[in-house]
């Protein structure tokens, strides 16, 4: 009984979650075209894929960059959140300039697994403010 009810209490967070993260992609467009990116990289290079992320560097960096310079709605656009759009667009330059620079896979992997938390940074401060 004890792992039933920590099963619902898990499902349940989680699907709080993901509609508190959907309601941000939705009213931030430019966050849903990061991630767009960010998990068609992220997810290959998990398994051992880098070609994906070698291939989009520069949209990713391109789409970081856009996100900072976007319509950041009202309740999203606090400090915190505005630091971290930053820190996402200074981590996206710098992956790319790992892969133009044909750095090594396990410095690629690490780059794009700090960019993937920060994205989840926002996300989780975008839903905290709503809270």
């Amino acid at each position: 009984m004890k792992h039933i009810k920590a099963f619902l209490i898990i499902a349940f967070v989680f699907a709080v979650n993901t509609v508190s993260a959907q309601s941000v992609t939705e009213k931030w467009p430019a966050i849903e075209a990061f991630h767009e990116v960010l998990s068609q990289t992220f997810h290959p290079a998990e398994e051992g894929n880098l070609a994906p992320i070698k291939a989009r560097s520069e949209e990713m960096m391109l789409k970081a960059a856009a996100l900072l310079k976007s319509d950041i709605p009202e309740e999203f656009r606090t400090n915190q959140i505005l630091a971290s759009a930053e820190k996402l667009q200074l981590k996206s330059k710098k992956l790319h300039q790992l892969v133009t620079s044909k750095a090594s896979d396990d410095d690629i992997v690490k780059s794009l697994t700090n960019i993937h938390d920060t994205y989840h940074e926002i996300v989780g401060l975008c839903t905290a403010e709503k809270k």
